[in-house]
């Protein structure tokens, strides 16, 4: 993946006012979603190499969790064989590229928030992140996972 540094399109600006400019930070403006594997990774191809990115921030059922399989759908009908950006921040511990993704202009990880398919991640998300507020609002409105008053957090439930 090339590092293009800090560009002045749309979404390198609300990635910035999020996350705070990184010079570290690699930005790939035409890629493809290749494939989904769950509501908060998929895969995409990068300058004909495939890069698995876990989205920024969230935290989405694992597929064999209720809504699993709804999570993964709702990311898929997004972003599958679609154009992306990405902004990849970090590597996790598995060598996954952490990041957002972009796909027919929205932020998948907005995406998955407001739809209720995936929760905010308090382990990574900064504090005054806005994913919170969305989160919130579909609580209250119970869409997606929230339907189930009792839903239990993937962080949870892996344990």
């Amino acid at each position: 993946m090339k590092s293009h540094g800090y560009e002045n399109t749309a979404l390198s600006v609300l990635i910035l006012s999020i996350i705070g400019f990184n010079p570290s930070v690699s930005y790939a403006d035409d890629a493809r979603v290749v494939s989904v594997h769950d509501g908060d990774t998929l895969t995409v191809l990068v300058e004909k190499q495939q890069v698995k990115v876990r989205l920024a921030d969230i935290d989405a059922p694992e597929l064999r969790q209720p809504y699993g399989s709804r999570s993964k759908e709702s990311l898929a009908a997004l972003c599958f064989h679609e154009a992306a950006k990405l902004v990849q921040t970090a590597r996790d511990r598995y060598g996954r590229a952490v990041g957002r993704v972009e796909c027919r202009g929205m932020d998948a990880s907005v995406h998955q928030v407001a739809t209720g398919m995936a929760w905010v991640f308090p382990r990574y998300a900064p504090k005054d992140s806005p994913l919170y507020r969305l989160e919130a609002d579909a609580k209250s409105a119970r869409r997606g996972l929230w339907e189930d008053s009792g839903a239990v957090p993937p962080w949870e439930w892996r344990r």
